[in-house]
């Protein structure tokens, strides 16, 4: 598998991935998250499972098991880390504590690195096994949280051996090692392998788009952070000038249950226009959002709070212009004015989407640099080899280069 990489990935990339593959050979390693369907958590380790085990790491991916009250919880947890004001009361924290523990009864916990995902698993630690290096990863912004839930949260993540986040500014002052690793794409998925013209034109006729047009597209969860009501605002900006459709295309996930209200909302705003494409698409829709992407004249992201916000980077892999939220690690993404534009506002939107459609030479160019940076920083070879070289650095710790 790691040969397919070869002339996609960086040379230097897939040297140290064989060299840590050795290193780490029959070692095991152990990720938990909350959902196995939803979000881009899920579809990386979806992706990485194979490429550890080709490596001959003896890889599991286990999710924790928890009813709707857990899941209402954690949604305000994540909502209060990324600064939207929540009250999470003690009775709830000891819900939360309790469902980690039964967790904990029913999962293996016993691996040599155990790399648990984002809040939602995050006191799995108190049931951590003499055995093991422990990571939390978070992949979420709690740059500017709310303090007292972040705090609670804290207690927690404070025990682990070190901790790992997507962008620097999300970092937070804490007693253990941290380390800045950003989520990637893989080039090789149903997601982002190169399609026909006419699995494209499949996909276009079965949803009832039409391709002739400029196309306008968001792919995200239906959530307020990623703003599908500025989209909206900003599409019916440009199409007082310029002729396009929008298409808001995504997938339900497990542990997000403001989903379908958001998507309700966004229905009742977009009512009445016929040239807003509404998609809830069904979990592993992932050559449905290929083409949607490959067809797409213009690509948003217009996040108002970000984890990193791995569509920006599934387009710009795709040579599309891409307008982005300037939030969270969508600035790592895209380079103002180079791979794409940062916006604030829909006004913002508006403009620079009006500047693609008028200017086909801009988007051929920044397409390009769009896809070398990528290539460059957000494939996955990459973060496989950066999360082997943390465990490898936790593991020697203390050691000399001679003990090496």
């Amino acid at each position: 598998m790691i040969d397919r990489y070869a002339g996609i990935a960086p040379k230097g990339d897939l040297m140290l991935l064989q060299r840590l593959g050795e290193i780490f050979r029959g070692r095991s390693f152990l990720h938990v998250n909350s959902t196995r369907a939803g979000g881009g958590v899920a579809e990386i380790l979806q992706r990485m499972m194979p490429i550890l085990e080709e490596l001959g790491i003896d890889a599991r991916w286990e999710v924790i098991e928890a009813d709707d009250r857990f899941f209402d919880i954690t949604k305000k947890i994540h909502n209060a880390i990324q600064g939207y004001g929540e009250k999470i009361t003690e009775e709830m924290w000891r819900y939360y504590y309790e469902v980690n523990r039964s967790n904990a009864g029913r999962i293996d916990l016993g691996a040599d690195a155990v790399f648990i995902h984002d809040p939602q698993p995050a006191s799995l630690i108190e049931f951590r096994k003499r055995r093991g290096t422990w990571v939390w990863r978070c992949h979420i912004d709690v740059s500017n949280p709310v303090k007292e839930v972040c705090d609670h949260l804290m207690r927690y993540c404070e025990k682990y051996d070190a901790t790992i986040f997507s962008v620097a500014k999300f970092t937070r002052a804490i007693s253990v090692d941290e380390y800045i690793i950003p989520p990637s794409i893989d080039p090789l998925s149903e997601k982002n392998r190169e399609l026909s013209d006419g699995e494209i034109n499949e996909v276009l006729e079965r949803f009832g788009i039409p391709g002739e047009r400029p196309i306008l597209l968001q792919v995200s969860r239906f959530d307020r952070f990623k703003d599908p009501i500025g989209v909206i605002k900003a599409y019916r900006m440009v199409k007082k000038y310029n002729d396009c459709i929008l298409i808001l295309a995504g997938s339900p996930a497990t542990d997000d249950p403001e989903g379908e209200v958001v998507l309700n909302e966004v229905r009742e705003y977009a009512a009445g226009d016929p040239d807003i494409f509404i998609l809830l698409l069904p979990a592993f829709s992932d050559r449905e959002i290929n083409a949607l992407q490959r067809s797409a004249t213009v690509v948003l992201q217009k996040s108002l709070k970000e984890g990193f916000g791995l569509t920006v980077s599934e387009a710009m892999w795709k040579g599309k212009p891409v307008i982005g939220g300037a939030t969270g690690g969508i600035p790592l993404q895209i380079v103002h004015g180079y791979t794409g534009f940062l916006v604030h506002t829909p006004e913002g939107a508006a403009f620079r989407i009006r500047q693609f459609l008028n200017n086909a030479a801009m988007v051929k160019r920044m397409g390009e640099r769009g896809r070398e940076h990528v290539r460059a920083n957000f494939l996955i070879t990459k973060q496989v080899r950066d999360y082997l070289s943390v465990w490898y650095i936790l593991e020697n710790k203390g050691k000399t280069v001679y003990e090496l």
